[in-house]
């Protein structure tokens, strides 16, 4: 018997010697934030939030981007956290714009969901209000944080005056939201007056005093917590292009700003400067903010420059979050017995990719971030030939959605100097 306990040992030990050696590796999963609700606050207030997550046992603290933003889990009354609640304050001198909310768990630091901070009045949506008679009601210069309701429409109410103008925003994939929204303004009775199924914006003016609603739904009628929505009635004051709810920051949009612009634009553009009127005169630099409106519309600008000088043009409009393409022609104007000639000098389109996009070729080698970064936008350089009179003109070459709220640009014209953007991303490698 020991002799044949013995041989199996030995047997055992012999093939256990055979087997290469082969490294294992335990890949713990990822947490992950799903959702933060509300998905945002006013500065200098105190919000509760609910949380929804993936791969966490526990959220032990809810973390910030900013310092000025802090949490604590809400208790219950036996003094123990509340599962997934936790208590937001938000500093009166929190930076205005989105933020990065992450959980902290045993198995480390979760990926990011915003969380913007504004200025206006924040409501949070506690109950139903899929019918016109549940409306819920909200003050003009306020921001509404909810979900859509699966296979149904939600309802708000508000006060208008005629002639005044109301700006309807319904924030989406600027706070990580997967809702395709679509927003319409309608009279009391329902009636529709404008609509928005692309971009979540509409510019209306009432025709007359009175009680407006504002629709939301899913364009496939889809509900559930991650289908999220911040939406804003302001009252915007002029003509000019309205400003937006802040929202994350576009891959594509690590270009813009240029460093030192203004936050506002130092001219807008002046219409007629489209056509057989006379272009809007400017001088250079330049730093001009306007929108594409009515549709098809081009705006025409007409500088002098001398022989030698070069100049960038940027063009951001698809960046500020426009369904847009801009596209800029420089032309220079001479003038023979009164006869006007345009010489084409410069044709700027499409800021090309700086970034190849990446492929696993082979399988453990990263090349590259596995997205595209370029833009529609225009950024480009113009050496002017000679001393004369040049025009810029400047059109959307998908022809504009027709209202100031969704075409708004900004034409920035300077003096060329060397930059440079550092750019850097994840590498997921495939072993």
């Amino acid at each position: 018997m020991r002799t044949s306990v013995l041989t199996l040992a030995l047997c055992a030990a012999s093939l256990v010697d055979a087997i290469p050696g082969v490294a294992q590796q335990v890949c713990l999963p990822m947490p992950r934030l799903l959702t933060v609700t509300p998905m945002g606050g006013r500065a200098g207030t105190i919000v509760e939030v609910a949380i929804t997550h993936q791969h966490v046992d526990a959220a032990q603290e809810l973390l910030f981007s900013t310092p000025t933003i802090t949490a604590k889990p809400v208790l219950a009354a036996d003094g123990k956290p509340v599962p997934d609640r936790f208590v937001v304050t938000i500093a009166p001198d929190a930076p205005l714009g989105v933020h990065d909310a992450r959980i902290l768990s045993r198995l480390g630091v979760s990926s990011p969901r915003a969380f913007a901070v504004g200025d206006l009045q924040e409501v949070v949506r506690t109950a139903s209000n899929t019918s016109i008679a549940a409306a819920l009601p909200l003050p003009l210069n306020s921001i509404c944080n909810a979900t859509t309701t699966d296979r149904a429409i939600d309802f708000y109410s508000f006060r208008a005056v005629k002639g005044g103008r109301v700006v309807v925003e319904c924030n989406t994939l600027g706070i990580d939201s997967k809702l395709n929204a679509v927003v319409i303004v309608a009279d009391a009775e329902g009636n529709d007056l404008l609509v928005s199924r692309n971009g979540g914006l509409l510019d209306f003016t009432p025709p007359r005093d009175g009680t407006y609603l504002v629709k939301v739904h899913g364009l496939a009628f889809q509900g559930g917590s991650e289908q999220i929505y911040r939406l804003s009635l302001r009252e915007v004051p002029g003509t000019g292009p309205a400003a937006r709810q802040d929202v994350t920051r576009r891959v594509s949009a690590f270009s813009w700003p240029p460093e030192g612009l203004s936050a506002q634009a130092l001219t807008a553009d002046t219409e007629p400067n489209d056509g057989p009127g006379p272009p809007q005169k400017i001088s250079l630099p330049c730093d001009i903010s306007g929108s594409f409106v009515p549709a098809n519309d081009a705006d025409v600008f007409e500088f002098p420059a001398k022989k030698g000088d070069v100049w960038w043009v940027e063009v951001a409009s698809e960046r500020l979050g426009m369904n847009t393409d801009p596209f800029v022609l420089v032309q220079r104007v001479t003038t023979t017995d009164g006869k006007e000639t345009l010489t084409d000098v410069a044709e700027l389109d499409d800021i090309a990719h700086p970034m190849k996009p990446g492929t696993f070729i082979p399988a453990s080698t990263y090349t590259g971030p596995p997205y595209i970064s370029g833009s529609p936008d225009v950024l480009g350089k113009i050496t002017i030939p000679e001393d004369g009179i040049y025009r810029l003109r400047l059109h959307d070459l998908l022809g504009g959605p027709g209202t100031d709220a969704g075409s708004i640009y900004r034409l920035v014209i300077r003096q060329a100097s060397p930059d440079f953007a550092l750019v850097s991303w994840a590498a997921h490698l495939q072993m």
